[in-house]
């Protein structure tokens, strides 16, 4: 068995181990655009005194301040047993990739609630009835892992994402000291492993789809 020492070694010389709290979350959705000119929300935001100019603006760095929880992917491989000889073997035939769950802090302008309400609405219109086109609809989501100096590591980018949950807010007279979240549940086509460089340029193709380019 390796020493405390060996293993000091390795996780030394591969830069450390990995921190569950050290990720990051970048996604632009179809509905946003670079300025919040919503007068509902801007009404709102005056009354409630939240308002303030730098709202006005998108900044897709505000998603990831406020998301709290995230998961990069699992994916199974599906097999149907084949009889080959004397004995039955596992041949694989598709593959399943997992749902991907979203926390998010709730602000008091309810930022992240309004962002997904609109995006569930451009989904599916449900007052009448009709369901949008799914390029309309899906964007390409980015979570990466990050080290201690927030370099990512690795990172999946989830291909034509789109919410299919958006969780029920508990109101509570009794929680006085709690602080409201929301959790989403993703479905997308298919997810790609990256590194550091290609998972970088994709967090970057996201932000810039705020500006059109």
């Amino acid at each position: 068995m390796a020493s405390i020492d060996t293993l000091k070694s390795t996780i030394s010389k591969k830069g450390g181990l990995a921190k569950g709290n050290r990720f990051n979350v970048i996604f632009t959705p179809p509905t946003q655009s670079l300025l919040n000119l919503n007068p509902e929300t801007l009404v709102g935001s005056l009354l409630s005194g939240t308002f303030s100019v730098q709202n006005l603006i998108s900044d897709p760095r505000d998603i990831s301040l406020l998301c709290q929880s995230a998961q990069l992917p699992g994916r199974q491989i599906s097999t149907i047993d084949y009889q080959a000889h004397k004995q039955a073997v596992p041949i694989p035939y598709t593959v399943i990739n997992e749902d991907v769950q979203l926390k998010f802090l709730l602000t008091n302008d309810y930022y992240m609630k309004i962002l997904f309400d609109n995006w569930e609405s451009a989904i599916i219109d449900v007052p009448n009835y009709k369901i949008g086109y799914k390029k309309d609809f899906s964007t390409d989501v980015v979570i990466q892992q990050l080290n201690e100096k927030n370099v990512p590591v690795y990172g999946v980018k989830l291909e034509n994402a789109f919410p299919t949950t958006v969780t029920a807010i508990e109101l509570d007279n009794s929680a006085e000291n709690t602080v409201q979240e929301l959790s989403v549940t993703l479905s997308y086509d298919n997810f790609v492993p990256e590194g550091p460089v290609s998972s970088t340029g994709s967090a970057l193709r996201q932000a810039s789809r705020l500006l059109g380019i």
